[in-house]
């Protein structure tokens, strides 16, 4: 047995192996944030220049462009599969009726934000449809009040509060409720809901995969559809156009994985910081490239939504804060 004397000089030559492993989990800990946030802008920037990819489409219309986007997505999905070697991932999600049951409503939930979205943006609506993705978070505490049956704090009821008063704004701004950012922001919350229900069963490409699946026999024969009657301008505007639809399944993918890779690396509160990049720059590129007109009364009721975020946000940091005291006292007595 080892005497106290024999003890303590194993214990001091332990100690700077001790800091230095302490020392590399905290590089590596700051290495994988910092990777969460350039993926997390990487995802968000991405989505929010998606009217720009829009633009270049022309002439395409909105029925044609999801159709596209769902068929040439299914590829890249399963080029992706293939070179992962994930399929048996993919199998076991399609017999699972948990799993493939929520994805089927998801599907049929994003197809409605994608048309919703696109024909926003090819109609001159883009400016309302960044309004849909700025009161987006605003839809998710109503969920989590409907939906979950949470307790909502005072702030996060000043914010909702605010949302309704800036709706209400706007509808009088636009002389009609603005449907189409209603629309996107249910659409995609009920969407976001339904994912983080499903989201520990499988990983980000068997989900989107899934999904493309469930939606590829109406895209497809939407895309017969269209170029039996003459509608459709994948083979008839040239190659380069072919191929700008065609690249619409990396462009729906890669943001996708983006998020992904971000969200398994940062905590919530910072993706819903990075959140507000992308209806930020759609609202950028809505006035700066597609000059959509910005009334005073519209200004306005921008205004209150931005006011109601901001309260939202505070709420969520002063959350998060006090969280991790508490994380930190329960260690501390743990110890």
């Amino acid at each position: 047995m080892s005497t106290p004397e024999q003890t303590a000089p194993a214990l001091s030559a332990n100690a700077p192996n001790a800091t230095a492993s302490a020392a590399a989990e905290a590089k590596s800990a700051k290495s994988e944030t910092t990777a969460g946030v350039v993926f997390g802008i990487g995802a968000y920037g991405l989505w929010g220049l998606l009217p720009l990819y829009f633009l270049v489409l022309q002439p395409a219309g909105a029925v044609e462009i999801v159709a596209n986007r769902v068929v040439w997505s299914l590829i890249f999905c399963a080029l992706l599969i293939t070179i992962t070697r994930t399929w048996r991932l993919l199998g076991t999600a399609f017999r699972d009726r948990t799993v493939l049951g929520p994805l089927a409503l998801a599907a049929g939930l994003i197809a409605i934000n994608w048309l919703t979205y696109t024909f926003g943006v090819t109609t001159g609506h883009a400016v309302e449809a960044s309004l849909g993705y700025f009161i987006n978070p605003l839809v998710s505490v109503l969920l989590g009040v409907f939906v979950l049956k949470e307790t909502l704090r005072p702030l996060q009821w000043a914010a909702v509060g605010i949302g309704f008063i800036a709706v209400g704004v706007l509808t009088v701004s636009y002389g009609k409720l603005p449907w189409i950012a209603l629309v996107l922001a249910f659409s995609f919350g009920l969407y976001g809901f339904v994912k983080k229900r499903v989201g520990p069963k499988v990983n980000a490409i068997t989900s989107l995969t899934v999904e493309t699946v469930v939606l590829a026999p109406i895209a497809g024969a939407t895309m017969i559809v269209l170029g039996l009657t003459g509608a459709a301008t994948l083979g008839s505007d040239g190659p380069g156009h072919f191929w700008l639809l065609a690249a619409s399944g990396i462009i729906t993918a890669v943001p996708l994985l983006f998020f992904g890779a971000s969200a398994r690396r940062l905590p919530m509160t910072t993706i819903g910081l990075l959140q507000y990049f992308a209806p930020i720059l759609q609202f950028i590129v809505a006035l700066a490239v597609f000059h959509e007109a910005m009334t005073p009364d519209r200004w306005v009721g921008f205004g209150i939504v931005w006011l109601a975020l901001l309260v939202l946000t505070v709420d969520m940091l002063r959350t998060a804060r006090k969280n991790s005291v508490m994380r930190k006292r329960a260690r501390l007595s743990a110890a």
